[in-house]
């Protein structure tokens, strides 16, 4: 593997396994540098969504990056409250304007919106078979929102993108998703703000051994299971050192403890109870 690695989707589509995520990105210079750095470093993939408020900063940095469009992955969500006011083309032609492009590579329902994303699923779709959208998926979906959906179509989601990491691995869900065809792509692979997983004894310690960081062999640990990682930094030195994962290789003895370290721990919303 090394840092141009592909997942194939269910439809064919190829996407980067390594990606740079901009939740909480500020609009402007910082999302703008971020996404310029990541590009220099080598990344392809970009991750944004119309919540974040940045995707207008993506484009432009996708733009002054100089790496043509059509070699830039780009990844961005319908919202739930478009989802429940039914603006669903609506919401994708403002992404498509804020981002500066007339296609999307991976567009996703950000979340399960109870007796609303079924519907607005459908609607992404026809976007798709109209060729606007090169795959369609969903995030924050669990088993039971899946079989919801397949219910009303045939177009089984390319992607599952949901928190995952070593305290929440999420593997029964993701045996799902495979079994289904469904790639399982990670945000916050390390843990997000308050985690303390960069800290923990067990990751640093490998951390020591493997002489890298441990953010480092977190996002190892996931590429070796094949989950698309999009880790998020807004400084130059980290989004490198996170691109530094594909010259090294975790035994199956430490990944295997690495495996113990899940405690079915949320640091983000729960999908099945949440409020926004």
């Amino acid at each position: 593997m090394d840092i141009n690695s592909k997942v194939k989707l269910n439809n064919g589509v190829e996407m980067p396994l390594l990606g740079l995520g901009v939740y909480l990105s500020e609009e402007g210079s910082e999302t703008e540098n971020a996404v310029v750095w990541a590009l220099e470093a080598g990344y392809r993939h970009i991750d944004t969504a119309a919540v974040y408020g940045n995707e207008k900063s993506v484009g432009t940095g996708i733009k002054k990056s100089g790496v043509p469009r059509e070699d830039v992955f780009i990844t961005t969500k319908l919202w739930n409250g478009d989802m429940r006011r039914g603006r669903v083309r609506e919401a994708f032609e403002e992404s498509l304007r804020r981002l500066g492009t007339d296609y999307i590579d991976l567009y996703l329902l950000h979340w399960p919106v109870p007796g609303r994303f079924a519907d607005s699923y459908l609607k992404i779709a026809r976007l798709y078979e109209e060729g606007r959208i090169r795959a369609i998926g969903v995030s924050n979906f669990n088993e039971h929102h899946i079989d919801e959906l397949l219910r009303e179509t045939d177009i089984v989601p390319a992607v599952n993108q949901i928190e995952c990491h070593p305290y929440l691995t999420q593997n029964p869900l993701i045996g799902y998703c495979r079994e289904k065809g469904i790639a399982a792509e990670a945000w916050s692979p390390l843990g997000g703000s308050g985690a303390r997983l960069l800290r923990d004894p067990l990751i640093e310690k490998l951390a020591q051994k493997y002489g890298r960081t441990p953010a480092q062999v977190i996002l190892r640990f996931d590429i070796q299971k094949n989950i698309i990682v999009i880790p998020k930094s807004i400084r130059r030195e980290r989004i490198i050192s996170n691109s530094r994962i594909f010259d090294f290789e975790l035994c199956a003895e430490d990944c295997a403890a690495i495996e113990g370290l899940n405690k079915n721990r949320r640091f983000g919303p729960d999908p099945d109870n949440f409020g926004f």
